[in-house]
This record gives C-alpha cells, structure tokens and sequence, in this order.
C-alpha cells in the first residue's frame, strides 16, 4: 500500500484553499476553507502542542522534593521555583508574541515557540546549582509564551462558534494530559534516574515533535481572503483598551486569574503533599495523582465543552454561568480531598473535583473569544494569560509555599502544607463570582 505524502496533500489543500477562495461567497469564514476531517488533523496536532507546553510546564511539581534534598532548598524557593521564574517571561513575552500572531503566521509562532522552549528544557537537566535551574526555567516560560494565545486563535478560525466551545475543551485537555504524563512519566524518570534526566527526557521529545508541527498545521491566513490586511492592523494599547472597555472581559479576566491561583498555587504542591502526608515516593505520587488529573479531564474538559455549547445555543450566558456555579461547587471537593485520611478516599475526592475544575475551562475561554472579536483573539488570551500567569502562576506557588513554611512551625511540615493548600483553596468562591458577573454582559458585549 502506498503511504500518503503529507506534503502533496498539504499542497493539494492549498490549492483547494485557493480554488475556495476565489469562488467563496462574501460571507464565508475562516472555517468554511476545511473539511471536518482537516479541522480534527489540526486539532491534534494542537493538542500535542498543548501536552508538550504543559509537560514542560508541571513537571517540576513532581521533581520538587528530589530538587529540595540537593540544593537544601525551603518551600518559598521552590514555589519561586515552580511560579515566578517561569512566569515572569512567560507572562511579559505573551502580548509582544500574540500581537505577531494577530498579524501574521500562526503556524510559525507555534513551532519556533515550542522548539525554544523544548531547547531550555533541555538546559534544565544540564543545571548544577539552584540559581541556574531558576534561570532556565525563566527559557522554558520565554518560549512557551507562544504556545496557548496562537493555538487557541487558529482554533477559533479553524471552528464556527456553534463548535467551539467542545474544540477549546478537547485543546485545553492537553493541560491535564500533559500534568498526567509529567506526574507518571517524569516521576517514573525521575525515581529511577533522577531529576535531571526527567528534563532532559521530556525536552527531547518536544524538540523532535516541531517539524511535524509546522509540516502539517495550516494557516487560514494564507488564503488572500482572509490575508489581514495592513489598513486592519490595530496599535496594541488601543486593542487593550477595547477589550478592557468590556464589562465583561474585565470579569473573565478577573475569574481566569484567581481560578490561576488556585490551579497552579495549589496544584504545584499537591504530589509534594501525597509524599509528606500520606507517605507515598515520587513515583507513587505522581502516578496516583496523574493518573486522577487525566481521567477527571477527560470528563471535564469533553463533558464541559459539549455541555457549554448547548446551553450557549439557548442562551449565550448561560455557559458562562454554567462556569461559575462550576468553580464555586470545586471548592468543598478539594478541601474534602485535602482532609481525606487515606489515599483512596483523597484520590476519589480529587477525581470529582478535577472534573468540576477542568469543566468550567471550555466555557470560560469560549466566552472570551465571544467578546474579544476576530482581530483581537491572541492579544485577548495573551493579555489574560499575562495578568494570569504573573498573577496566579507567579504568585499562587510563592504564597502557598510561604503560608506551609509558616504553618510548620506551628504544625508540622505534613499538616502546615496541608492547610496551606485548604486556604488557597477558598479562592474558587471569588472565581466563581467573577463568571456569574461576566454572564449578565455577555450578550451586550459579544462581538465578531
């Protein structure tokens, strides 16, 4: 049997984009130029730049306790660890590289973006002191500041809104895939070979996945109809200052970050916990709570975005609702988890509630490409993802990390992180709130 070339289908489905193109109606969109079959190729490959990004991303919270031992390190420095030092440029980077996405080649953002940050990931395994892990971990979020504003803006041209809710979910899923294959492979790697070949393992496989993704991916762009023309370039402040005009944007933006604080504050310690607590090894941690992640993701994230595309059909608030009744129901299911005397009661308890968190995700970013309009879709996620990030991912692990080591001294290091993580837990109730705001001015500020 013949083996298909990708190249000359890619050139087949160029011409074909062409041919479309010059007889496409006016009314015809960006997603009128794919079938379905193209629209599910492109989707996953997506997706495995997704689990590559947040692979590289979270395995550092299963590689903390072994990176504690050799460099005597507290808790604050590995929440430094684990949020700023990733965060910083992968927040600043983040408005600079979407408005290139804006304006230009998608696909090319994505692989030079995911190639740089495999690289420094790499570099992270060839580190000797604490200080130069932390430097390169700065790499790896400078890189990866090209992975989720560009992705989710191809998506969104690559799907109508009818669909898009369940294409973001199945996307966003390669969060959790990817915090799955961080806790169970790279604590696999790690417990047999240590932590450093974790990054190197891990780097590698991304490097070597970047051809196939710039081979592939196509970009909408490319067809003269849907070119972005110079006359429809917006200056960057002026699109902020659009978006920020939005009532609602300001509240899902709002929303975003504090349920950031959370997912990455907390979620960051959650292995270490399990280890402290409950007594279990790297490898035993991370299997047991990545195992837990991928499957409440799979439901969440599917069984949110088909759900958040029903109800949006009826009512365009209604998904936005569905997201903040949805963070606020997580709260009691993580402290219940985080209370749990034995491990089968707490990995019960964190499936259900990684279900209610992963399922407001598909309706939450949904939204906000409701509001942000065509021309404004990667600098609308990249400015989210930079309040988010410096925020939430910044933040969140810095001050979970100084409330344990300040609750040790009182309780011990196994209850002092465990309440730690029960009060940062509490900022599910104000995400929700935000969400339940940003739906009574969904419908007004919606646009194309």
């Amino acid at each position: 049997m013949r083996t298909p070339d990708m190249s000359e289908g890619n050139v087949k489905l160029d011409r074909l984009e062409e041919c479309q193109v010059s007889n496409a109606p006016r009314d015809q969109r960006p997603w009128d130029l794919y079938t379905r079959g193209n629209r599910r190729v492109f989707l996953s490959v997506l997706f495995l730049v997704g689990t590559s990004s947040y692979v590289d991303k979270n395995i550092i919270g299963v590689l903390l306790e072994q990176i504690k031992t050799e460099f005597q390190a507290s808790d604050v420095m590995l929440g430094l660890l684990g949020g700023i030092s990733f965060a910083l440029f992968y927040a600043t980077l983040g408005i600079p590289i979407a408005r290139w996405a804006d304006r230009g080649d998608r696909k090319l953002v994505i692989t030079v973006s995911l190639s740089i940050w495999s690289v420094m990931t790499v570099i992270c395994g060839l580190t000797h002191t604490f200080w130069q892990l932390a430097a390169a971990r700065v790499g790896v979020g400078a890189g990866e500041a090209g992975a989720i504003p560009p992705a989710q803006s191809l998506l969104a041209d690559y799907y109508p809104p009818a669909a898009r809710a369940q294409a973001i979910g199945i996307f966003m899923m390669s969060s959790s895939a990817g915090y799955a294959v961080a806790l169970v492979f790279g604590g696999w790697i790690a417990q047999s070979y240590g932590w450093r070949a974790a990054f190197l393992a891990v780097g590698l496989l991304g490097a070597g996945f970047a051809p196939m993704t710039h081979l592939i991916l196509k970009e909408p762009r490319h067809a003269p109809r849907f070119a972005v023309r110079p006359e429809d370039h917006e200056p960057t402040l002026t699109a902020i200052r659009v978006l920020f005009r939005k009532a609602a944007y300001r509240n899902i933006l709002s929303a975003i970050v504090v349920y950031f604080m959370m997912a990455y504050g907390a979620h960051v310690f959650i292995v270490s916990f399990m280890i402290r607590t409950h007594g279990l090894n790297v490898a035993q941690a991370g299997t047991t709570f990545g195992v837990v992640s991928a499957a409440g993701a799979v439901v969440g994230y599917l069984g949110g975005g088909m759900l958040a595309d029903r109800l949006s059909a009826r009512n365009v608030a209604w998904g936005a609702r569905m997201a903040g009744w949805g963070m606020i129901a997580a709260m009691p299911l993580f402290e219940l988890a985080l209370a749990a005397p034995t491990v089968a009661t707490m990995a019960t308890l964190l499936l259900l509630s990684t279900v209610a968190l992963t399922g407001v995700v598909p309706p939450m970013f949904s939204a906000l490409h409701m509001v942000c309009g065509s021309k404004r879709r990667a600098i609308s996620v990249a400015v989210t993802f930079f309040f988010a990030n410096l925020l939430g991912l910044g933040f969140g692990p810095v001050i979970t990390g100084e409330l344990s080591d300040t609750l040790t001294s009182a309780y011990g290091k196994a209850e002092g992180l465990r309440y730690a993580l029960m009060i940062v837990m509490i900022v599910f109730i104000p995400a929700g709130w935000f969400m339940l705001r940003a739906a009574r001015h969904l419908k007004a500020d919606a646009e194309d």
